[in-house]
């Protein structure tokens, strides 16, 4: 199914340019496809939290240098997860403001940049993997390591310590993906054409999804709810949110056409959008869901196996509660021809089809229980406090 889901991606960006697929089940297949394989990206989680606890692969006695090298993941905090509705109400509130007072062009360009930048990056990881597979073994062996040392003069509060230092540690397939990256993505930043928004906006949402863990069921109950009220009140209390999102020229959506045929009056193929935020927010969910089923039968952390097979009643639960979700959102919108917050739908999917999976599954316990937390600094910190002497005697 994973690979079948990455055809599904291919395909339907591909074919959606020449054939005309009616939106609603592009949106749902393209979506349902990313998600899928996004979650299962996320099992590499597992293997660096067990290597963050102590953990070793077989046949590592610890003396060996090799580990697997893979971008840098990040936890959810629940203060962070509290907060993230207001920063992301001042940041939705500044873009207002900025399309208000400012030229829509300019704000567009800045953006863009910005998001060009992100994109080489986020199509360099994943690419890269995928040209290490079909190049020869050399392009992934050679490996061009360097250190740069960069002095400054800024204040250490600012700057940090000088001089900066960079360390560059690629592969030759590394440096062909990210060669091909900047290639695409200048001529998206010229073009603007909605298929190379696209890319640049599945790349977001896979490796925003493999790289971040929630930490646990609660920290995601917080913030899917907090955003579920976002989303409600930006949407059906204001006008903010649908301006921003009209006027936003960025990948920061996937958009989806409604004909092929250009519009008379503009020239240009009608498109229906859907942000980033609908897939990437509730993917987290899904994703730690899975690694739930994952925990739950024992799967081994050493190898990773994306493709392995187990039970996953949460995932899949969750799963098709969220297509049921997004279906009831195109539905709504479509019937009441009005934009809809999507977050309405998918957060009461997302939490009831869980919870129920565990009241039927009698795991309620367990699957509060299950953290994907660091707690060796706190546990560090403790252990300090309570006995001090032991720090005054070293």
């Amino acid at each position: 199914l994973l690979v079948l889901s990455s055809a599904l991606i291919v395909g339907l960006w591909a074919g959606a340019q020449v054939v005309h697929i009616p939106y609603v089940i592009n949106l749902l297949a393209l979506v349902t496809a990313i998600l899928y394989v996004a979650c299962h990206s996320s099992l590499i989680l597992r293997e660096e939290q067990a290597l963050s606890r102590g953990e070793l692969p077989p046949g590592d006695d610890g003396t060996s240098s090799e580990r697997i090298s893979a971008p840098p993941s990040e936890t959810l905090r629940k203060e962070d997860a509290m907060q993230f509705p207001l920063l992301g109400s001042a940041s939705l509130f500044s873009l207002y403001m900025a399309f208000k007072y400012f030229d829509r062009n300019v704000v567009n360009m800045i953006i863009s940049v910005y998001f060009g930048l992100v994109g080489c990056a986020a199509l360099t990881v994943t690419f890269s993997p995928i040209l290490g597979t079909m190049l020869p073994k050399v392009f992934t062996s050679k490996r061009l390591q360097k250190e740069i040392k960069i002095n400054h003069f800024l204040p250490q509060f600012i700057g940090g310590e000088s001089p900066w230092v960079v360390g560059i540690d690629a592969s030759l397939a590394d440096v062909l993906a990210f060669v091909a990256s900047v290639a695409f993505s200048v001529v998206y930043l010229k073009s603007k054409h909605w298929a190379l928004n696209n890319v640049l906006g599945i790349a977001f949402c896979l490796q925003g999804i493999e790289r971040f863990s929630l930490g646990t069921y609660k920290i995601g109950a917080i913030l899917l709810v907090g955003l579920f009220f976002y989303d409600i009140f930006w949407v059906f209390g204001t006008d903010v949110m649908v301006t921003v999102a009209k006027n936003l020229d960025g990948p920061i959506k996937i958009l989806f056409p409604r004909s092929l045929v250009p519009n008379a009056e503009t020239g240009k193929i009608e498109l229906s959008l859907l942000g980033l935020g609908d897939i990437v927010i509730p993917g987290f969910f899904l994703a730690l869901l899975l690694r739930f089923d994952a925990h739950n039968a024992n799967l081994p952390y050493f190898p990773t196996d994306c493709h392995a097979s187990f039970p996953k009643p949460y995932f899949h639960s969750a799963l098709l509660a969220y297509v049921a979700g997004l279906a009831t959102t195109l539905f709504v919108m479509i019937q009441f021809n009005a934009a809809q917050p999507a977050l309405l739908y998918l957060v009461p999917a997302c939490l009831i089809s869980s919870l129920l999976c565990a009241v039927v599954r009698g795991e309620l316990k367990e699957l509060f229980a299950y953290s994907e937390e660091e707690e060796e600094e706190e546990t560090a910190d403790v252990d300090v406090k309570k006995d001090p002497a032991a720090k005054k005697a070293d």
